[in-house]
């Protein structure tokens, strides 16, 4: 349980700009995440990001003090000076042992989320643990600890109201962008077809829009999200050369620098003056500041949707504690999960051993008296040892499982 450590950024310590500063896109998940996990000396690691968080989960025995922190991060960013080292040390926040197995709970459960009782951190999270997976970061503990968190979450959204009423920072934005009047069905943009404005994309499709076009890097996927509304996919770089009238943005992408500069933006107008809406989920944000500042824009950000966020928590607070008292009981379960498979490890060799204990016998000990016995003898013989060999191998591994729970 000791070696379960977090590092944390998030909504409630650090401003959701900078928040942007942890990302890691995916292309560069493998190489960043392996020399990470290897430069530190860690067991195992699993980063989780998204529009409101960046975590760094991993095993390891080492004191999560400020050296290691400034250690962690010099190896997560090499490029970065002593200025971003300090920042990043100092805003994170960390969790050991049982708090950070609470933690893990809580976030996948949305208690911790901006929003409490969105569910699509429990996606976010399966997702982040399947990228670690298959770079190979992550291992069997994690494994267990995701699997049982994410129980955990659908456990608490079926049987408890934290999620009555269900809201979402996507679902915010768009009752945020739905209260702007727009005399005509509007021409919606869509840059980045990830999982965000794919959710964006279900509440559209409710909603009356004269025209959907996509923009995603990955042109396939552009056209697969602009197929739900019969729409147009182009490629991100044909942006900067886009002119069509439009009256809504809606961006959320994973890169680190702006998408929209005021360049681009004043291209995509062009003689157009008129107000427009920009919805901006993307952490880091896909605008350019100078777009907010020189242009008629009615801006819906991260930022601009706290106030609902805290709003829709007072609601249901009353809901918490019956959450948490659930989530006590799981990570319960979970430590003595933890053991179980502590003595499945530790045990695992047993079974090798027996059948090469009884192949030597078979084959070398007793080889001259077995050759004398009969068919039947032998037939009879061979059925005991295997029953002897199977009790050989279950009894030892039970009873040290008994020992270690009741310990």
């Amino acid at each position: 349980m000791d070696l379960f450590k977090t590092i944390a950024f998030t909504h409630k310590t650090t401003d959701l700009k900078d928040i942007g500063r942890l990302h890691i896109e995916d292309n560069d998940l493998e190489p960043r995440l392996t020399k990470l996990k290897q430069d530190l000396g860690l067991e195992e690691l699993l980063y989780v990001s998204t529009c409101n968080r960046v975590e760094f989960l991993m095993i390891s025995d080492q004191e999560m003090d400020e050296s290691f922190r400034k250690r962690f991060f010099r190896a997560f960013n090499p490029e970065w000076k002593e200025a971003d080292i300090e920042w990043a040390a100092n805003h994170s926040r960390t969790f050991e042992g049982e708090k950070s197995l609470r933690h893990l709970y809580y976030v996948s459960s949305s208690i911790d989320s901006l929003v409490v009782g969105e569910r699509e951190i429990i996606t976010q999270v399966r997702e982040a643990y399947e990228k670690c997976r298959s770079i190979g970061v992550t291992g069997d503990r994690f494994r267990l600890l995701v699997r049982s968190a994410i129980e955990t979450a659908k456990q608490v959204y079926t049987q408890t109201q934290i999620a009555q009423n269900p809201v979402s920072v996507v679902s915010l934005a768009y009752r945020k962008m739905r209260e702007v009047e727009i005399a005509h069905p509007p021409h919606i943009l869509i840059i980045g077809a990830g999982q965000t404005n794919q959710t964006m994309a279900q509440y559209l499709r409710k909603a009356p829009y004269g025209k959907v076009t996509v923009f995603n890097r990955t042109f396939e996927r552009a056209k697969e999200l602009a197929a739900t509304f019969n729409g147009e996919a182009r490629s991100l770089d044909e942006l900067k050369d886009f002119n069509e009238p439009f009256d809504i943005v809606i961006s959320c992408t994973g890169a680190s620098q702006p998408i929209i500069s005021n360049r681009i933006y004043r291209q995509l107008i062009g003689n157009d003056l008129s107000e427009k809406v920009i919805v901006d989920l993307a952490i880091p944000s896909d605008l350019e500041q100078e777009v907010l500042r020189k242009n008629n824009i009615r801006y819906i950000g991260i930022d601009s949707l706290k106030d609902e966020a805290r709003k829709n928590l007072e609601r249901r607070q009353k809901e918490l504690e019956v959450c948490k008292r659930l989530i006590d009981d799981r990570i319960s379960e979970f430590e003595h999960l933890l053991r179980e498979r502590r003595v499945e490890l530790s045990m695992r060799e047993i079974p090798k051993v027996v059948k090469e204990i009884r192949e030597r016998a078979i084959n070398q000990v007793f080889n001259k008296e077995l050759e004398e016995l009969d068919p039947k003898s032998r037939e009879v013989l061979e059925k005991m040892m295997e029953y002897m060999e199977k009790k050989y191998i279950s009894v030892p591994m039970k009873m040290a499982k008994e020992i270690m729970l009741k310990g």
